[in-house]
């Protein structure tokens, strides 16, 4: 999978936030500061052409509709992320973030217990 910019990022969330939808109702579910429609579209397209988008053409406009699910991309970013930048150690990314203080021990501790204590 490729990897997404940061403006592809975004407006890929927007999408997932829709379910589906046209340039205009990516763009209204954005937040401030919004980008230009004409940014917004070329982003789409290139999200489609990158084949994480498909289209249907209705009456004048496009209906787009994401072909990868939110948690897949987290997933397969998170697990490049953690590979280039922690060596593949999830251990080092969580001591990064002990030693950065952004992590408390009370979150520490929830995910000790979602890892020993994992939902079905």
């Amino acid at each position: 999978m490729e990897k997404l910019t940061q403006q592809e990022e975004e407006a890929m969330q927007a999408v997932w936030q829709c379910g589906s939808g046209s340039v205009k109702d990516f763009l209204d579910q954005m937040a401030e500061p919004k980008p230009p429609y004409t940014t917004l579209a070329s982003t789409i397209k290139n999200l489609e052409r990158k084949a994480f988008l498909t289209s249907e053409k209705i009456g004048n406009t496009y209906r787009y509709i994401p072909a990868i699910k939110e948690e897949e991309y987290k997933k397969r970013f998170m697990n490049g992320f953690v590979s280039d930048y922690f060596e593949n150690s999830y251990k080092d990314l969580v001591t990064f973030f002990a030693n950065e203080k952004k992590i408390s021990a009370s979150e520490l501790k929830e995910i000790i217990n979602l890892i020993e204590n994992p939902k079905k």
